[in-house]
């Protein structure tokens, strides 16, 4: 597969990470124990933030690989 077409697949599958993790942590974001209070909420969208990075690494890695010949 050419660089080219693996980026355009991987912009996709980033897109679409984004948009899942955005509506899993809203999700999340609601349930009492984490909306009632301030301390875990904070802990909770530094985690939920920073989480996204995790599984767009091979995402991101595998994008940037060269063509075999």
């Amino acid at each position: 597969m050419k660089i080219r077409t693996r980026k355009f697949l991987g912009t996709i599958c980033l897109l679409v990470l984004a948009i899942v993790w955005s509506l899993f942590g809203m999700a999340l974001a609601q349930l009492p124990v984490i909306e009632n209070s301030k301390w875990l909420q904070g802990a909770f969208y530094v985690v939920v933030g920073m989480g996204w990075v995790l599984p767009a690494m091979p995402i991101v890695s595998w994008m940037s690989r060269p063509d075999l010949a």
